[in-house]
């Protein structure tokens, strides 16, 4: 998967499953749409199933201070190359 699926991907998932709209690369999820540390925790399961596979600890704490769907993309990107 490269970087414009998982975005693509990312956007999908946050605009049809907490029911967002016009969701942005650079936005604040929490500021700008109302994001709050339930829908994060959804946000990580979908990350893990992308990533075909469970986040570490490590991974998980460091995915929860992420804001915007370029970190998202950016951490996934990251996790996948450090497993490969």
């Amino acid at each position: 998967m490269d970087r414009d699926e998982i975005e693509a991907s990312i956007i999908n998932f946050i605009e049809t499953s907490f029911e967002m709209s016009d969701v942005g690369v650079d936005d604040d999820l929490n500021a700008d749409h109302g994001f709050d540390s339930i829908d994060a925790i959804e946000l990580l399961r979908e990350i893990e199933t992308l990533m075909q596979g469970k986040l570490t600890r490590d991974e998980e704490e460091a995915a929860m201070s992420i804001r915007t769907v370029r970190q998202i993309v950016d951490f996934i990107e990251k996790a996948m190359a450090e497993r490969a």
